[in-house]
């Protein structure tokens, strides 16, 4: 993000807040780290048939244009179309002879804010009653930093996006609770089996300086500095399949700050790639098919940029990464899907949790020195307006590591750290105290949910940040330890059900790196999650009730925008809506790209979730079938204002053309939506002249 230079306290305030706040993101052997050996927790086992099993997929995309975008907190990042569209899949497991059940959910959005967990879970309960609450619904994100922000109800995640962004926030609740529904309504008698297998070429450590602070025995556990470790979940009915899960660590940043259209980014292409390409899933068709998930783990350190600077490795083009990335992943799920045999058996069970992770006195059984210590407020450091280079650099004249905080921004920002609070954040160069000002107004979360899943032999540990590969380690080991499982059986689930930037280890906090400058509660924030998490656990092995603590107030009535809405859409002089203004050629060679401009209104009219604003239609049999839509790799659709005076707009479509592609005649529609001055949205469609491919 650049600062603004304009004199204004004012405007410095926000925009190095929201910089100091921002999000830009920015191996250990199977053995270790993805289950493959072991038995349950010693509760009674159920027959590898004794599941039901149910899958569903929705839309979760919000506001296409002029809208902040969540992850790298650049006020010039703004939506302005979409590449791919933003997605929810949603598995229900039930163990039959309990009754118990489990809802997973993994979203291709940068997280999961604890406004959507309410907003969820509420929605649930209004459908359900009490079959589904925040104890057995697992939410997660694939921390895609290319979707519409501003549903966050913590004002540090809504800055760069200019406040709360109802729209989306209600299209990303609308569309998780759906697939869930989905789900719930597709249960079937079905089986689990579970595979495991090592991917080494879609990720790098990209805190490397701080990574080597870690102890002997922690770095062998990764002896390439990253977590290679891919789990994959097969799901069945009958004997057909029907879903998987694969997770694997690293972030999902392949496309850089730079981009303005929607994508769920390289692990969005992943779960596209299987469903679409391997499993011939047609998303507009309304009915049921494969669902992959490509959730993340402990990816707080891992990115896929391999070449360590922003959209560079493999290639240098920043979508091809994204696709080689995504397909990488792809290839390597499904191969590890088709020898996954290992049936996983076991009961349904999960535990819940919230946790004041600011006033966590931790033990010495937790911590590196053995003697007590306390977390502390949040406070965002100074290192992280340095944002992490390898992925998304944010202010110029920020380093990762610095110690002093630039005396010029901390005046300007006119907050001041007390000496107690500093020294608790030690060696923290504290910047914003963001637990303090949360007295005031939300800014930074304080109570976060702390939960333990536990299908069959496979626990999931949902960890409300991003955790480092060891510190997400040493949080598999005190969870296993207390559950008297091997470490393998345990997987740490980040970006789940909550949102407070990072988690990373002392020894790693010490350098203070972007990682640790983003770790919120201090040096013995990880700490506090072992112990916190050790108690759940020990719940759960018991099967004894744990008390869930306070859950944090619903905040959704404090909420505020400066984002103006849609006035009006007008249409140029002498046109109509859906007219076309550019046209495609007559005819294209397979491998070419068709670009069709027309007139259109304002995408936040409609932001046509479940549909799509085009479709590339060939000619069959004499009538005309859709062949893709906007959800489609090979598809853009970029809005453009052209005059914001007389609120004329343009929709620029294209297609690349896959060698693939079958040769004969097609077409691109364009379907959108425009609003009079009296505020009227009335929907309209386009249609390109007819063209060929050879």
């Amino acid at each position: 993000m650049r600062s603004t230079r304009n004199g204004s306290h004012r405007t410095l305030l926000v925009v190095t807040l929201a910089a100091v706040l921002g999000l830009t993101s920015a191996g250990v052997p199977a053995s270790a780290s993805a289950p493959g050996a072991g038995t349950g927790t010693g509760s009674t086992d159920a027959g590898a048939d004794n599941y039901l099993v149910g899958r569903g997929i929705s839309d979760v995309t919000g506001e296409a244009a002029e809208t902040g975008m969540m992850g790298y907190s650049s006020f010039d990042q703004k939506t302005s179309g979409i590449h791919q569209r933003q997605r929810s899949r949603a598995f229900v497991v039930v163990d039959r002879s309990s009754g118990r059940r489990v809802v997973y959910v993994n979203a291709d959005l940068a997280m999961i804010f604890q406004s959507v967990q309410q907003g969820v879970v509420a929605r649930l309960k209004a459908r359900y009653g009490q079959l589904y609450d925040e104890g057995n619904v697992l939410l997660s994100a694939t921390h895609t930093h290319s979707g519409p922000g501003g549903y966050s109800h913590h004002l540090a995640y809504n800055l760069s996006v200019l406040g709360f962004q109802d729209a989306t926030y209600r299209a990303i609740v609308d569309g998780i609770v759906e697939s869930v529904v989905e789900a719930h309504e597709d249960l079937k008698p079905g089986t689990i089996s579970l595979g495991a297998g090592t991917l080494t070429n879609a990720s790098v450590n990209r805190s490397r300086t701080s990574f080597d602070r870690n102890p002997a025995a922690d770095r062998a556990a990764f002896p390439d500095g990253i977590d290679p470790a891919m789990t994959v979940l097969r799901f069945r009915q009958g004997g057909q399949d029907v879903g998987a899960i694969s997770w694997f660590a690293t972030h999902n940043t392949s496309i850089t700050n730079k981009n303005t259209l929607i994508s769920p980014d390289n692990k969005g292409y992943a779960a596209y790639s299987w469903e679409h390409d391997h499993e011939d899933v047609r998303y507009l068709d309304n009915t049921p098919g494969f669902v992959a998930a490509f959730p993340n783990t402990n990816a707080g350190d891992m990115s896929p940029n391999l070449n360590l600077k922003p959209g560079s490795g493999p290639t240098e083009n920043e979508f091809d990464n994204a696709r080689i990335i995504g397909e990488r992943q792809s290839t390597k799920a499904r191969e590890i899907y088709r020898t996954a045999t290992t049936p996983l058996t076991g009961s349904v069970d999960s535990r819940l949790v919230y946790v004041d992770m600011e006033n966590v006195t931790v033990g010495g059984a937790f911590t590196p020195d053995g003697k007590e210590h306390r977390t502390c407020p949040a406070v965002v450091g100074a290192s992280t307006l340095a944002g992490s280079v390898e992925d998304g650099p944010a202010i110029p004249g920020f380093t990762e590591g610095m110690r002093n905080p630039v005396s010029h921004i901390i005046d300007a920002l006119k907050v001041d750290t007390p000496s107690w609070l500093a020294s608790c954040q030690y060696p923290k160069a504290s910047l914003v105290p963001t637990g303090l000002l949360s007295n005031l107004y939300p800014v930074t979360p304080r109570i976060l949910p702390l939960q333990i899943v536990k299908i069959g032999r496979l626990h999931l540990v949902a960890g409300p940040g991003e955790f480092t590969i060891t510190a997400g380690l040493r949080v598999r080991r005190t969870v296993a330890e207390q559950l008297g499982v091997p470490v393998g059986d345990v997987l740490l689930q980040g970006y789940a059900n909550a949102y407070s930037q990072y988690v990373t280890t002392p020894e790693e906090y010490d350098a203070q790196q972007y990682e640790g400058g983003s770790t919120l509660y201090g040096r013995y924030t990880l700490p506090a999650y072992q112990q916190e998490f050790a108690k759940v656990a020990a719940s759960l092995r018991a099967g004894t009730a744990i008390g869930r603590g306070t859950a944090p107030p619903d905040e959704s009535g404090r909420q505020f925008t400066l984002q103006t809405g849609v006035v009006y859409d007008n249409p140029p002089m002498a046109r109509s809506f859906g007219d076309v203004l550019t046209g495609p050629a007559a005819s294209y060679e397979r491998g070419g790209t068709a670009t069709v401009e027309f007139v259109t209104g304002h995408p936040k009219n409609n932001l046509r979730r479940g549909g799509t604003f085009l479709e590339v239609q060939r000619l069959v049999d004499g009538r005309w079938v859709r062949m893709l839509d906007d959800g489609d790799w090979q598809t853009t659709y970029r809005w453009t204002r052209v005059n914001g005076l007389t609120g004329t707009s343009k929709a620029t479509i294209t297609w690349s053309i896959d060698a693939g592609t079958a040769p004969g005649t097609y077409r691109v529609v364009h379907f959108g939506d425009a609003k009079n001055l009296f505020g009227k949205i009335t929907p309209f469609t386009g249609t390109s002249p007819a063209f060929t491919v050879r």
